[in-house]
């Protein structure tokens, strides 16, 4: 309940912000993507609304950041995943004894039965 207070609380002013900013910064600008020879570059200029060029900039820029944090993750996850499989050796041995256990429990009240 509370993360979606928090969360209309934070992305409604920010959505809000974001439209503000695409309305004011509508002109276009010129991107160039060759810093060596702007005179004559390879690739020719081309233009754009610069509210798009400051979205996409922080869109691959999150895209980035996010594959360059689950590349740092990696080991992490590694180890999780051998933690996991431990684990889940531990858990069948126990059960194992369990079943064990029962069964010799069972036939140690069969045996005491036929001694009466």
């Amino acid at each position: 309940m509370w993360k979606r207070v928090v969360g209309w609380l934070v992305l409604v002013p920010l959505g809000i912000i974001l439209v503000v900013f695409a309305l004011a910064n509508r002109h276009t600008v010129a991107v160039g993507l060759d810093p060596i020879a702007p005179d004559a570059p390879l690739i020719a200029p081309f233009e754009m609304p610069l509210f798009l060029l400051v979205y996409a900039t922080l869109v691959v820029g999150v895209l980035l950041g996010g594959i360059g944090d689950w590349f740092g993750q990696g080991r992490h996850r590694k180890a999780e995943r051998s933690y996991r499989r431990e684990a889940e050796s531990w858990r069948e041995k126990a059960e194992s004894m369990r079943r064990d256990q029962r069964q010799n429990d069972t036939l140690g009240l069969l045996e005491s039965e036929q001694e009466e």
